[in-house]
């Protein structure tokens, strides 16, 4: 409550501050201003202040613009998960606790520099003492669970009482997407059910013939818990370096076709999908295969919308926009008649606007003792990518259709994915290479998950 009060009268003394700024202005209010710190910008600067509940619901919104109004979904892209490094002791203090050994007898030696530092956990680089072999070690920060559980507990009863006192907002099901968030982010600080998640990717990956192309780190059994996740650390450069790339394989295109083979396959016959495929997460390895990084964020397709889903990426393929306004119909229906002819109209519209996605690239050149050497770079646009999404949203939402949140995750891969394929693949359609198997022609996965 402190902590809350705390940060309503921080953000609170910014709007104010602003406002006193606009007040001499013959504009009037900004809109962005007008609901006070219920609007988007000051709703977010209070999320960041109010700590890891907060700053993880935010991204939530930022991932589910199925669920939640586009200028919030926009706003919320900006919600960064910065938080100050937990002091090396009390790691190691956690560390001891959790393993229940000495630490010398585990690891040969830990780094008390972290790699990197979020709000839920903090992960170092390591040296296991038997094997020899480098390591990462994700530690859940300090009381960060029972933070969790109390907030979202009270944001849970908010949501009943809002729920009780306007019958309206039982339309938007709000108990169930707050009751989906809470599940949603509890698994995430149950680093069991990441190490599950990775487990699961690897043995897809062994079990489809995958394993000479593609990897996910090995888990370290013996010094993971549900708070500590000793993980293989992996070497290599993101798929955005393409200089890097070059250096190690002789076509950067092959490498694009493995990661989009073994990734496809996984929405078919794993029980799970990476659902974060950014660049930080998806490395061309030393050794040349493809490295999938950080499990934390996975999605489970429904063979009912996975069907929908083939449909929708063939007509997209194929510009068929007939075929995909049949197929966004069946994954969004909600018992509305729709109109498909004028539907694939709009879809057109929104789909001709991909191409002109700006795609920046950074070019620097160094001479080397024969020749100049040029090294390009990517940057991703995120907040285009999102634009075109919350644009289907939108426009779907006209139709009465309400897309499930494991669709937003798909397209945000599949853009992802397209941006990639600009920068090592320009010529190739990712979607109508025959080198990329989409097809449900696969190993069948466990479907009972997800029925």
């Amino acid at each position: 409550m402190a902590q809350g009060i705390q940060a309503v009268l921080g953000v609170g003394g910014e709007w104010l501050n602003d406002l006193s700024k606009t007040a001499n202005a013959s504009a009037g209010i900004p809109a962005q201003m007008q609901l006070g710190l219920l609007s988007p910008l000051y709703l977010r600067r209070l999320f960041e202040r109010m700590g890891a509940t907060y700053i993880k619901l935010g991204q939530f919104i930022a991932s589910a613009p199925t669920l939640f109004p586009a200028e919030y979904v926009e706003e919320f892209q900006n919600c960064f998960d910065r938080a100050p490094a937990v002091p090396y002791d009390v790691i190691q203090s956690i560390l001891r606790e959790e393993l229940q050994r000495p630490l010398y007898s585990i690891y040969e030696y830990i780094d008390p520099v972290p790699i990197a530092s979020a709000s839920i956990a903090q992960v170092h680089g390591a040296r296991l003492k038997s094997s020899q072999k480098d390591v990462v070690i994700k530690v859940l920060k300090p009381g960060i669970e029972d933070t969790l559980v109390a907030d979202l507990n009270f944001i849970f009863v908010v949501a009943r009482v809002l729920e009780f006192l306007n019958p309206e907002l039982q339309r938007t099901s709000l108990v169930g997407i707050i009751k989906d968030i809470k599940e949603s982010m509890l698994e995430e600080v149950d680093f069991r059910k990441e190490a599950a998640n990775i487990q699961a990717f690897q043995g897809y990956i062994d079990a489809m013939g995958f394993d000479r192309q593609a990897k996910a780190p090995f888990v370290y059994q013996h010094c993971s818990t549900k708070r500590v996740l000793t993980m293989e650390r992996l070497y290599g450069v993101p798929l955005t370096d393409l200089d890097s790339i070059r250096s190690l394989v002789p076509d950067p295109e092959l490498t694009l076709v493995t990661a989009l083979n073994v990734w496809f396959g996984s929405l078919i016959s794993c029980e799970s999908f990476h659902a974060d495929v950014h660049a930080g997460n998806l490395w061309l390895l030393r050794d040349g295969r493809i490295g999938f990084i950080d499990f934390g964020i996975v999605g489970r397709i429904s063979p009912r919308t996975w069907a929908a889903m083939e449909v929708f990426l063939a007509s997209f393929a194929t510009e068929d926009y007939d075929a995909m306004a049949s197929a966004l119909s069946e994954m969004g229906a909600t018992g509305n008649d729709i109109n498909i002819d004028e539907f694939a109209k709009d879809l057109r519209k929104i789909f001709s606007s991909i191409q002109d996605l700006d795609t920046e690239i950074i070019v620097a050149t160094a001479r080397g003792p024969d020749a100049t050497e040029v090294s390009a770079n990517v940057v991703l646009d995120e907040r285009q990518m999102n634009a075109l999404f919350l644009d289907l949203v939108r426009v779907g939402e006209s139709y009465g259709l309400k897309f499930p949140r494991e669709f937003a995750l798909l397209m945000k891969q599949l853009l992802y994915f397209d941006r990639y394929t600009r920068l090592l693949a320009p010529s190739m359609n990712m979607l109508r290479d025959e080198r990329i198997n989409i097809s449900t022609n696969r190993q069948p996965r466990r479907t009972d998950l997800f029925q």
